[in-house]
């Protein structure tokens, strides 16, 4: 339908208004009767003859088609939309202007001398942002300038925030000593992998040790005699075992997507919101964001709303262990350092807890169990004396 309006009429006697109605030429594209109702849809400049012609009867609108919906819905919501329109002016403009600048670099002597060398080739707070052709001109003349203080710097754009990186041009110094130590097994394990640089090894691939046992030994010894004492260095991977414990859900809902897809729109102001669609039950919403800035507290989004059936299913064993297995895996694979992985890994036990299932997973992992112990204050002579003692 196209610029057509439907309305009911409400009278005694709604056929004598109908007959009024043919007279005047009238066209109706539907008709609906009841007792003292009328429902007809009809064109709007003939809806605006109806309503002007001097009668009792009350006339309501009902639906509006075409233009004539499109031009209701904008006299209707046109503060809103003047409120949009302003709203996306500010936000353009705001979102040219530089709110913050921080430079990232734990001197705080370095970041002042940035954030004044900024300030002074025109990128500083509260001003209009740079292109990134100014913004790399703005990094040369800082580099040239400061090429005694500064090896590196970049300049992010992040909305209406710039995060300065920079890094120090620093002179090499001279590296600490290591201290005389050994290394030792940082908790018990089985030696899988041992390697060493400097210091006596003094157990072997396949050794069980126990947390503290002495691996590299930084002692040096001539047969049975210390001769020397030395910075033990190396690495040492170890089989460790886990345990990990789950709880997940004993149930999982399934959602089927059936028809009966929905639109609306959502303003939300400060801690406020609006919504131009009744919320609706056993529906997932997708937002997609019109108006949205950090700085100005306006979000407006247009939101789809799809109508989905949940269904409550209860999970099966193999269920159960590969999601367990998965997420405790996800969990030790962010504590592993390089060269360390997962060896083996399963499921030791599953126990129902009312709504919940505990699950228990065993993992065995290559780990780097090297630790240090220093040996400084160890006298050789005296050991040596008591070596020669017990013999």
């Amino acid at each position: 339908m196209s610029n057509k309006i439907k309305i009911e009429i409400i009278g005694k006697n709604t056929d004598y208004f109908l007959k009024e109605i043919i007279r005047k030429n009238i066209d109706i594209y539907n008709l609906e009767k009841e007792n003292h109702k009328l429902v007809i849809t009809v064109n709007y400049s003939d809806y605006l003859k109806i309503k002007d012609s001097k009668t009792t009867y009350k006339i309501n609108i009902i639906s509006r088609y075409g233009l004539n919906r499109i031009q209701h819905l904008i006299n209707k919501y046109l503060l809103l939309i003047i409120f949009f329109l302003i709203g996306i002016l500010i936000n353009l403009f705001l979102s040219n202007i530089i709110f913050s600048i921080k430079v990232i670099h734990p001197n705080r002597n370095i970041r002042n001398i940035i954030i004044k060398d900024l300030k002074l080739y025109g990128l500083s707070k509260y001003h209009f942002k740079p292109t990134y052709k100014q913004r790399e001109k703005i990094k040369r003349k800082i580099l040239a300038k400061e090429k005694d203080k500064i090896e590196w710097l970049e300049i992010e754009e992040n909305g209406t925030k710039y995060i300065i990186r920079v890094e120090e041009r620093k002179i090499k110094k001279e590296e600490s000593l290591c201290p005389e130590r050994h290394i030792v097994a940082r908790k018990n394990a089985l030696i899988l992998e041992i390697s060493a640089s400097a210091g006596e090894i003094v157990k072997k691939k396949n050794d069980y040790v126990n947390k503290g046992d002495v691996l590299i030994s930084g002692l040096i010894h001539n047969k049975e005699t210390i001769v020397s004492k030395k910075c033990a260095q190396g690495i040492i991977f170890g089989e460790v075992w886990y345990k990990v414990k789950i709880a997940l859900p004993k149930y999982y809902l399934k959602e089927t997507k059936i028809r009966g897809k929905k639109y609306g729109l959502t303003l939300k102001v400060f801690t406020k919101e609006y919504n131009y669609q009744k919320k609706l039950r056993n529906y997932n919403i997708q937002e997609y964001n019109i108006i949205k800035d950090d700085i100005v507290p306006i979000k407006l989004t247009f939101n789809t709303y799809q109508r989905v059936k949940k269904t409550k299913y209860k999970k099966n064993i193999e269920c159960i262990k590969k999601e367990a297995i998965n997420i405790a895996t996800k969990r030790l694979n962010e504590k592993l350092k390089n060269d360390e992985k997962i060896l083996d890994k399963k499921v030791l036990k599953i126990v129902e807890n009312n709504s919940k299932i505990d699950v228990e997973v065993f993992f065995r992992i290559k780990e780097d169990i090297t630790d240090y112990q220093e040996i400084t204050d160890l006298n050789i002579e005296e050991i040596n004396k008591m070596n020669k003692k017990e013999e």
